[in-house]
């Protein structure tokens, strides 16, 4: 829950400085969109991806702790082989 209220707040301060460049005498649109891009998406990219890791390796833990509990006999995800050879076949 932080770390969406941290996303949102740096959201909002990275598009007050893109308006201010945009409306500035001198500033562009193209500018505003660099700085969005640059100052905005990218490192919030970043950064949540680092946050958020604990997070998905719990639930990746988790999932793979209820796959193990399901009852499959060598304990694989892959379907078991024959285990009686056929008959007139030797090994």
């Amino acid at each position: 829950m932080h770390i969406i209220l941290v996303a949102i707040a740096w959201i909002y301060v990275v598009v007050m400085v893109a308006a201010a460049e945009a409306v500035a005498p001198n500033g562009t649109l193209l500018g505003a969109a660099v700085t969005i891009v640059l100052w905005g998406v990218l490192p919030l990219t970043v950064v949540l991806y680092i946050l958020t890791t604990p997070a998905r390796r719990r639930a990746r833990l988790q999932r793979e702790s209820l796959r193990g509990s399901s009852g499959a006999p060598d304990g694989g995800d892959h379907a078991a082989g024959d285990p009686v050879p056929p008959v007139g076949k030797e090994p």
